[in-house]
């Protein structure tokens, strides 16, 4: 019997043991600088280690979640059946103040998951780290790594200091676009700023329901700064975003944009379909209707069968047993989610390493 998300995952999460794992591949100055001060590191804050929903309980094994290889291969690689798996490092370099420190912390990252994952475990590819601080030196580090197939996206995170649609980060958009990698935003916080428009909240989950606004923010950011416009190959991958908020917001981008579109007037096609060319968005977390009779409602309403890439978000606890794909899922569009739709958006993915 095939296993349920046989396909091509878009989005797993293998984590650094410790900041002391980097050293070997920092220089000789960083290394030390790190050791002096003390510095124990830069995990999302998103997901304490311990935290229930950080990894679940049928995958932990009592190390730090992520950190090793052989439970990566048995619980998010043949667990599933999976062909080809994204590895996306959680390290939040961009809140790393000095931007020197955080370019050479996101090449050192690169580094270590292509000696320590990558080049172990064939069926892995894995996500571009930069440090958005720089976008001239993120975009050297793009150009490093674009010469390696292995290496299928640039990542960046949803929560920041500032919308990386804005003309800032013109070298960043035109790298990813030349090399056909696309961004990834991931669900992420920088912790430099407060995560709602009225301030810090209290509580974490809070944290966690706001981020759907910071990707909201994002896509606006890219749609009306013009970037897709500069760069018509430039994509955009979601990941840990959800999509039920998607044809809500893509309604009132629309009727905004027709009301206000002379403040715009190089933005000459209705925000939805912009986005629905440009954008991607990984499944999980998958928040589908309680009613599973209604998903295929929803799915409808997304306006086209392209837009969800598989993903199982390991080790994070999504869902249970082997199947990631929501209750009333359409059997027709699985193929398509697992298969189809990610090999369209990375044009690398498929490239022998």
């Amino acid at each position: 019997m095939p296993h349920a998300a046989s396909g091509i995952d878009c989005d797993i999460h293998p984590a650094l043991p410790s900041i002391s794992a980097l050293f070997p591949y920092l220089p000789a100055y960083w290394s030390e600088q790190l050791r002096v001060r003390g510095t124990d590191g830069f995990d999302s804050i998103l997901y304490p280690p311990n935290a229930g929903f950080s990894c679940r309980a049928d995958w932990r094994d009592g190390a730090k979640p992520g950190t090793s290889l052989e439970a990566l291969r048995r619980h998010a690689l043949d667990g599933f059946g999976t062909r080809i798996a994204v590895c996306n490092l959680l390290y939040n370099v961009a809140a790393v103040r000095n931007a020197d420190l955080g370019t050479v912390l996101a090449r050192a990252m690169n580094d270590w998951l292509a000696a320590e994952w990558l080049d172990r475990e064939p069926r892995l590819r894995a996500a571009i780290h930069i440090a958005p601080q720089d976008p001239g030196a993120a975009a050297e580090e793009i150009e490093r790594r674009a010469a390696d197939p292995r290496f299928v996206h640039v990542l960046l995170p949803a929560m920041d200091e500032t919308l990386f649609g804005k003309r800032l980060f013109r070298p960043i958009h035109e790298a990813a676009a030349r090399h056909r990698l696309p961004l990834a935003i991931h669900a992420q916080m920088t912790a430099t700023h407060a995560t709602t428009s009225n301030g810090w909240p209290s509580h974490l989950a809070e944290d966690h329901i706001a981020m759907a606004h910071a990707f909201q923010a994002q896509l606006l950011s890219f749609v009306y700064e013009g970037a897709f416009t500069a760069f018509p190959e430039l994509r955009l991958v979601l990941l840990e975003s959800g999509f039920a908020w998607l044809p809500n917001f893509l309604w009132r981008a629309d009727r905004t944009w027709k009301a206000m579109r002379a403040e715009v007037p190089w933005v000459d096609t209705p925000p939805s379909a912009i986005l629905r060319e440009h954008v991607r968005i990984a499944l999980q977390p998958a928040e589908a209707p309680p009613d599973p009779a209604q998903l295929p409602i929803l799915l409808e309403q997304l306006g086209g069968d392209e837009l969800l890439l598989l993903s199982t978000d390991w080790p994070h606890a999504q869902f249970a047993g082997n199947d990631p794909f929501p209750a009333g899922f359409p059997a027709t569009l699985r193929r398509r989610v697992a298969e189809d739709n990610p090999r369209a958006v990375y044009p690398r993915i498929e490239v022998s390493p």
